[in-house]
């Protein structure tokens, strides 16, 4: 194996009765634990899960549980990725993986400064639009008041047909390949959330009916 691409994601399991770090969740209007999952698409399997109390951040405890697979990861001296939603977009993690030598592609949530940066990217192309969406990229060098450093942010705006506004994502990276090819290369982290969804739907694994548990914290 010549590399590993790791994707980390939160989901949430449903819990019943009064079992120990359930919490009510205002978002889903349910009592419930989060869980944090790490997939390997270089292997193809989940790698592993971590329970937590039902009101933590969805990225509370990935980097200690990343130092879990630090000593794995640098005995293979293999290329290693990692691939996250906008709930990883924070700072202490972007210095953790630069640090342990990882490229990394993850969400960033839009804000003033950034919509600026892209504004001649949102100007609606003249004429009528095509059937097939009119899509364009831009990267450039930003640095937020937390962040220690500039780092390369990648912006996609999709204007289709039918609809009044563009959809606008950004991704900080610091990948070197092209602006479409980092936004392909997160679009593959899809691969992992199907996984969590069967095991979910299929295997029924986030069905927890003790009613004590040690929780990481």
């Amino acid at each position: 194996m010549k590399e590993l691409v790791l994707d980390m994601d939160s989901s949430v399991s449903e819990t019943y009765g009064e079992q120990e770090g359930s919490a009510l969740h205002g978002h889903f209007a349910l009592h419930l634990f989060i869980i944090l999952y790490s997939a390997s698409t270089s292997f193809g399997d989940v790698e592993g899960t971590l329970l937590r109390e039902g009101n933590v951040h969805s990225a509370r405890t990935g980097r200690p549980y990343s130092n879990r697979l630090s000593p794995v990861i640098a005995a293979q001296e293999i290329d290693c990725y990692f691939r996250g939603d906008a709930a990883f977009a924070n700072p202490d993690i972007y210095e953790y993986l630069e640090g342990k030598a990882f490229c990394m592609a993850i969400r960033l949530p839009a804000n003033d400064t950034l919509n600026k940066m892209i504004e001649p990217l949102t100007v609606r192309p003249v004429g009528r639009p095509p059937e097939k969406p009119q899509v364009r990229y831009r990267d450039f060098a930003y640095q937020a008041k937390s962040w220690n450093c500039p780092r390369r942010v990648i912006a996609k705006v999709e204007w289709h047909r039918g609809e009044l506004f563009p959809r606008i994502g950004f991704i900080v990276t610091n990948l070197s390949r092209s602006a479409k090819r980092v936004v392909r290369f997160y679009n593959q982290r899809g691969t992992a959330e199907q996984w969590i969804k069967e095991g979910k739907n299929a295997i029924r694994w986030t069905r927890l009916s003790c009613h004590t548990s040690w929780i990481t914290r």
